[in-house]
């Protein structure tokens, strides 16, 4: 593991395996109790780093700040950079459709291996090893300019490259007093999907997940 931190071999197993790999397997263990385990760390541990950098923030811009860095797109792309992808045990259908690059396994990943981090060593480590981990987030401000406001950011985008603004595909399932919504804008090659309890929510993780991919996609054609 990265950062100086051991983990349990058996723990750390469990983290990388995602519940199709283990429904090929019988009903195998799979990564989404750590997962719940690990999402609660990193959200404490955020929010606390977020509470005492920014005193000045009122707390609806420090929970908008707080979405940028543990939104699924910011954390599949430090799954990424940990090269994640290469050790998912995964079923064979989510294989052949690109699971290895798919932003919420990789997102979910990094909760369980928090989660691993945290019982394999102490509470003290475990949110070190998440700020370590969410540094390179921080440092980059674009990030929070996109959590303030995705829909117009992406409405500039557009306009900077002379395109008309994007449409939003919005759908909604399941029952009424439980109703999910998902999202797709498409913007220059780029297609963002985001989920959410309402149209408005769904479009907004939409649009943040667009924005976020031109961004990274930016990034890599200036290497």
């Amino acid at each position: 593991m990265p950062f100086g931190v051991t983990v349990d071999p058996e723990l750390l197993d469990l983290a990388l395996t995602h519940r199709s790999w283990a429904y090929e397997q019988g009903g195998a263990p799979h990564n989404e109790r750590l997962e719940f385990l690990g999402d609660s760390i990193l959200g404490q541990a955020v929010t606390v780093k977020l509470y005492r950098d920014y005193p000045e923030l009122s707390e609806g811009e420090l929970a908008k700040r707080r979405s940028a860095l543990v939104s699924t797109v910011a954390l599949a792309e430090v799954a990424r950079g940990l090269g994640l992808g290469a050790s998912l045990r995964l079923g064979k259908g989510e294989k052949q459709t690109g699971g290895r690059d798919k932003d919420s396994i990789l997102a979910d990943t990094v909760e369980a291996i928090i989660g691993a981090v945290f019982l394999s060593t102490d509470a003290e480590t475990a949110n070190r090893f998440v700020l370590d981990l969410v540094a390179p987030l921080f440092a980059d401000p674009d990030r929070f300019t996109v959590a303030v406001d995705p829909k117009t950011s992406l409405q500039k985008e557009a306009a900077r490259r002379g395109l008309p603004h994007p449409p939003y595909e919005t759908s909604g399932s399941g029952p009424d007093h439980d109703r999910r919504y998902t999202s797709r804008v498409t913007l220059d090659g780029i297609v963002g999907v985001g989920e959410g309890t309402s149209k408005k929510t769904a479009e907004l993780a939409a649009a943040r997940d667009a924005v976020e991919q031109l961004r990274v996609r930016r990034k890599s054609r200036k290497k």
